[in-house]
């Protein structure tokens, strides 16, 4: 994620901007290039949002490697929600203390039911990770943000069945 972040860091910064040593560092012409700032809480959540729905989609497709990913994915999410966000002004609770109460220990359910390819298992964790996401939610005062189970797949451009031997999508790639 932190990759993603960074290379969309540099189209927007690197758009029409001279070309510098750093991000960080003065330009050619010595005018000083501020650093730049972390993404927003919302942002990084919609990222863990995306790959919440992908998860799901994964997991029921069967494709393992896929919903490990996005484990992973997510996780790095959430180190990023840690690092960058632990407090929020209108929080009553640190957000960062929420993440790692409430959520890290659903997160590693679903990680060791795709590693297991146990699909009911999986479902169970992934319904759990999403009840924790929103108690979660609940406890630093962003309970107006529901999350639940992907209803459709907003990723047309993506085959969620695991590929085949030969590498393309099986016949139930949706």
């Amino acid at each position: 994620m932190r990759r993603l972040l960074a290379a969309f860091v540099l189209v927007f910064v690197g758009c029409g901007a001279p070309a510098g040593p750093s991000a960080s560092g003065p330009t050619p012409a010595g005018t000083p290039v501020p650093p730049v700032e972390p993404p927003g809480l919302g942002e990084l959540m919609t990222f863990n949002q995306m790959r919440h729905a992908k998860l799901w989609f994964a997991g029921e497709a069967g494709n393992w490697k896929l919903a490990q990913y996005e484990v992973d994915e997510l996780g790095e999410g959430f180190d990023d929600v840690v690092r960058d966000h632990p407090t929020h002004k209108d929080s009553p609770v640190p957000i960062g203390a929420s993440v790692e109460k409430i959520v890290r220990e659903p997160l590693a359910e679903v990680g060791r039911a795709v590693a297991a390819q146990d699909r009911a298992r999986f479902e169970r964790a992934f319904d759990a990770l999403t009840d924790a996401c929103n108690r979660c939610h609940q406890a630093t005062n962003f309970g107006f943000n529901v999350v639940q189970r992907p209803v459709s797949n907003p990723f047309s451009n993506q085959a969620f069945a695991p590929p085949r031997a030969s590498g393309t999508p099986g016949p139930d790639a949706r």
